[in-house]
């Protein structure tokens, strides 16, 4: 897979230190199967669009802007320029702040994982400087940087040749583990312990990927290239269809199709 292109590019700053850097996303759903929405009649894709709430006309790119409620029906019309104008300075600049300890904050804070390089030869030593005395220190740093117009709080943690950065979920989104690990019963058999290490031990495997496959996207595939080839076959044969036949839709119910192929490849493997 090629590595994306740049989500972000701006520059790191440890104290003195500055170097140009760019930012893409460490994960990808582009390869997941997707689907257009059709018209089940005639089997053309449905497209979608704004409208106005009053005049019922259909809203064109160049007349949207974004607008703040302060009251039923009333809103405050902000236009690019107005938007742009409060800018912060993390637009464009990582500048790390605080450090804490590799390790320290829990994986519930964690939201989206980016990778950080250096994006210019001549930052390249600053850029592996700033890298290698937190990885010697064993921490990570905390700063903040701008990302689709909302200031995020992120996590910076050297990795290998370069930096792995996790946007932070806002405390007030994390709920408190409290609120739901209370009133349950601690007290357990230890023979029954005992049993469920041994079988533990022999299920422990190291890592890999594979390990979170997902059998629904395989499945999909198998089927849409099932729904191909019959595709194929079929317009091979409609030349000796006789006319006023009933013209059949192209149209799959794709969820049909693929509940009973997921059964079936349960069905096999509860079998096997």
């Amino acid at each position: 897979m090629a590595p994306q292109r740049p989500y972000w590019r701006g520059y790191l700053k440890l104290s003195l230190v500055t170097c140009p850097v760019a930012m893409s996303p460490a994960t990808s759903e582009t390869e997941k199967v997707r689907f257009h929405t059709l018209n089940k009649d005639t089997g053309n894709r449905v497209v979608s669009q704004y409208i106005d709430s009053v005049t019922g006309k259909p809203v064109k790119d160049e007349q949207e802007a974004k607008g703040y409620e302060r009251g039923e029906n009333d809103y405050v019309l902000l236009t690019d320029e107005d938007l742009e104008s409060v800018e912060l300075e993390t637009v464009r600049i990582i500048d790390i702040e605080t450090f804490v300890p590799r390790g320290s904050i829990e994986w519930v804070y964690l939201d989206t994982p980016f990778y950080l390089r250096a994006n210019d030869k001549i930052g390249d030593e600053a850029f592996a400087v700033i890298r290698q005395a937190m990885e010697a220190e064993d921490v990570v740093g905390i700063s903040r940087v701008v990302l689709g117009r909302r200031e995020r709080a992120v996590l910076l943690e050297a990795r290998g040749e370069g930096i792995v950065v996790w946007t932070l979920r806002f405390g007030d989104e994390v709920r408190p583990e409290s609120e739901y690990f209370t009133g349950i019963d601690e007290k357990s058999d230890a023979k029954g312990v005992s049993a469920l290490e041994a079988v533990i031990k022999k299920r422990l495997k190291d890592w890999s990927p594979n390990m979170v496959s997902d059998p629904i996207q395989e499945s999909l595939l198998k089927l849409i290239a099932s729904k191909k080839a019959k595709k194929t076959i079929g317009s091979k044969a409609s030349g000796s269809k006789k006319d006023g036949d009933e013209e059949k839709s192209n149209v799959v119910n794709i969820m049909d199709a693929l509940k009973k192929s997921v059964a079936r490849e349960l069905k096999s493997r509860k079998a096997g």
